[in-house]
């Protein structure tokens, strides 16, 4: 995955423009994690929605697979973003009416899995995440941490090539907060990741490899 040359300024009232981005680059390999660390306002989840397809930039490309997404229509990148992309919000955003499993399975079944083999997916990925005996609570009945490492296992449950997580332990206390980002390293080590957040702490989460290497970048 290769944003680059990023642009992205909203207009404002009396047509003033503020740059958000203005020529950034970021490239992402297969099994890379990296950190957007930044104060609030600098534009790391603007960063996250346009590398993510939610927005398209006002200049620059963004690549995925190697191929420029810029010309694609709105049924193409949601295609790709359903095929290839997987999104943790800091904020759980769980289906309060579904089961944790059932909220696993759901983005499966959209993409067309049959419900046999999610339910089975789903209850491994639940597993490995130490929620084996939580699988038929819902969302108010599971923890803080709890909630989240659903989150992040329903990102993952369609093998995205790519996950986004866009402050994930923000509203979590430090313990939960380090067992989940814990939970996040291990479970997408194989992946490339991109992880934006304005809190240091979370830099400070990130795995040592990735750390001696400056990845995580001030934007």
């Amino acid at each position: 995955m290769s944003p680059s040359d990023l642009g992205r300024s909203p207009a404002l009232e009396m047509r003033v423009e503020l740059a958000v981005l203005n020529g950034v680059d970021l490239a992402l390999e297969p099994g890379e994690i990296v950190a957007l660390v930044g104060p609030s306002g600098a534009g790391k989840s603007t960063m996250l929605h346009v590398a993510g397809l939610l927005e398209r930039p006002d200049g620059g490309a963004v690549l995925i697979e190697g191929r420029d997404c810029g010309a694609l229509s709105d049924e193409h990148r949601t295609l790709l973003r359903r095929r290839a992309l997987g999104f943790v919000y800091q904020f759980h955003h769980l289906l309060p009416e579904f089961s944790a499993l059932e909220n696993v399975m759901l983005p499966q079944m959209i993409a067309g899995v049959a419900r046999a083999a999610a339910r089975r997916k789903a209850e491994v990925l639940l597993g490995r995440v130490g929620l084996a005996e939580r699988l038929s609570h819902r969302p108010a009945r599971l923890s803080g941490g709890e909630q989240q490492r659903v989150a992040i296992v329903r990102a993952l449950a369609n093998d995205p090539k790519i996950l986004l997580a866009d402050e994930p332990t923000g509203n979590l206390d430090h313990t939960t907060a380090a067992s989940v980002m814990q939970t996040l390293i291990e479970i997408v080590r194989w992946r490339a990741a991109s992880t934006a957040s304005s809190r240091s702490r979370t830099a400070g989460f990130m795995p040592e490899p990735s750390r001696s290497r400056s990845v995580a970048r001030s934007i």
